[in-house]
């Protein structure tokens, strides 16, 4: 691959939300090379914090479920939106899989926590940049009920769900991007 290939897949990644997603299943081979790529993300101390925990089939059900309960017993009448239910509801039934984005600590906790969370987001852009070189959408959804999903997951002591990474096929036209100019964002120091 060139460096020409690598920029246009890095300026080609988007977020593709489930909305747009077909019915098509992912198959398990692809799922376990955006997992392999994430496991080369950098990491300081090489302490690796990512943990993944892959939905398919039933469990995406079973997610739905729980995050509709979730939803209906925790958002205060005032902020309950029947449109938002509406996604808990469909959304992850129409994802190819989810993947749970999960941080374990170092249990010394000799680096900081944002050195752990830069690494988990680095294993996240390579997972991306897997599904991009794929033509899979993907989505980081961070919902609000992440601070209550450990039991759901069976997360370990010490590990913390920092998100979903949700995957499907679709048929989008390659979207269009846009970003300031990158000298509006850097100052030179000689």
């Amino acid at each position: 691959m060139t460096t020409t290939s690598i920029s246009n897949l890095i300026r080609k990644r988007r977020s593709i939300f489930p909305k747009t997603y077909i019915d098509k299943p992912i198959p398990k081979e692809i799922i376990e090379e955006v997992l392999e790529n994430a496991n080369w993300a950098p990491t300081h101390k090489m302490t690796e914090p990512w943990r993944f925990k892959v939905l398919r089939g039933n469990a995406l059900e079973r997610l739905r479920d729980w995050q509709v309960d979730w939803y209906v017993a925790n958002v205060p009448a005032e902020r309950f939106s029947d449109k938002k239910l509406k996604k808990l509801q469909t959304n992850p039934l129409k994802a190819g899989a989810i993947i749970a984005i999960c941080m374990q600590r170092d249990p010394k906790e000799l680096l900081p926590e944002w050195e752990e969370i830069a690494a988990v987001a680095s294993a996240v852009q390579n997972m991306w940049l897997t599904t991009t070189a794929y033509d899979i959408g993907a989505y980081w959804s961070s919902p609000g009920f992440i601070k209550d999903i450990g039991g759901f997951l069976n997360l370990k002591e010490g590990e913390q769900c920092l998100g979903f990474f949700y995957m499907g096929y679709h048929n989008l036209p390659e979207l269009p991007g846009k970003r300031q100019a990158i000298e509006e964002k850097v100052e030179w120091l000689e």
